[in-house]
């Protein structure tokens, strides 16, 4: 791997160097470096482009790592990744994609991940997006997740996407048995005339299930901003979406929320609130020795942390 498609396993994944675990790292349309383990089993899918990916039963305190790192123009791809994840399992997973383009055409990478979790799991996964390069062609990214969680188990999706992606239509659907438990947090933020869409649908299908998705975003310049939250509640379940945002320059967001009971005992709640930052805030940090450029930043920084 060059130097640019290290730098960017760097920005979306953490990776300094070889990960422990099992991985598969992606680069410019093919698998570059794939390890399997006893417990975690990576398999090419035999037809198209994607992995097969298992693990065992009862499989505790182990990672996955599947980066994706584009730095060749007009490269475009579509890559289907599915997930068996075994009864009992406590598994972190972390992906992303990164893209570099420094030339004229478009690069793109559509990503779908389905996950089907077993019984009595807890599953954290991580996906960060991030875009560099100097060129007119823009970097695209839209992500599709895919979850049927289990009874009793719970996934925690950690979901940044922060710097230099021009487009993204990002959609994630998922399906709670009963006693479930997913758990989204969205941290977004949009420049220049970048635009970026999150389109959540979630399912509430067995007695006691629970979901809760916030997205926490920033949008500058005139870049374009759509929160899509549906929660279905088919049970006696209880959901909560929330947007919080801050809006700048001639930037434009849209909160559009759909809460659908379809059961007497489901309780749901959505919250969304969108404002610029408040004055008194830049003013009190400009009094501590900071620009107003300065003050911005640091609100900016705290409020996506």
């Amino acid at each position: 791997m060059n130097d640019i498609q290290k730098k960017m396993l760097e920005e979306i994944a953490d990776l300094h160097g070889v990960p422990e675990g099992a991985y598969n790292i992606r680069a410019d349309g093919r698998s570059v470096a794939s390890r399997s383990t006893d417990e975690i089993e990576i398999c090419p899918k035999p037809r198209g482009s994607g992995l097969d990916i298992r693990i065992k039963p009862g499989t505790v305190n182990k990672s996955l790592h599947i980066p994706v790192v584009i730095a060749e123009s007009g490269l475009e791809e579509t890559v289907y990744n599915d997930f068996y994840i075994g009864d009992g399992c406590d598994v972190l997973i972390v992906a992303g994609c990164g893209i570099d383009n420094c030339g004229g055409k478009d690069s793109r990478h559509d990503g779908i991940h389905r996950f089907h979790v077993g019984a009595g799991c807890k599953v954290k996964y991580v996906e960060k997006h991030y875009g560099s390069g100097s060129g007119s062609g823009r970097r695209i990214l839209n992500p599709v997740t895919e979850i049927a969680l289990g009874e009793g188990s719970s996934m925690e999706l950690d979901m940044a996407q922060i710097k230099g992606v021009d487009s993204t239509d990002r959609q994630t659907r998922a399906a709670l048995a009963a006693g479930a438990r997913l758990t989204v947090r969205e941290r977004l933020m949009t420049h220049g005339s970048q635009s970026a869409v999150s389109r959540y649908d979630v399912s509430l299908d067995g007695e006691g299930s629970h979901a809760d998705v916030i997205s926490r975003s920033v949008a500058r310049d005139s870049s374009f901003q759509q929160f899509d939250a549906r929660l279905q509640g088919n049970a006696a379940c209880s959901g909560h979406s929330e947007c919080d945002s801050i809006i700048m320059d001639d930037a434009r967001i849209s909160a559009i929320p759909r809460l659908d009971a379809n059961n007497v005992e489901a309780a749901l709640i959505h919250e969304a609130a969108i404002g610029k930052i408040a004055g008194e805030q830049i003013i009190k940090l400009m009094t501590l020795g900071l620009t107003e450029r300065e003050a911005e930043e640091q609100i900016i920084n705290g409020f996506l942390s």
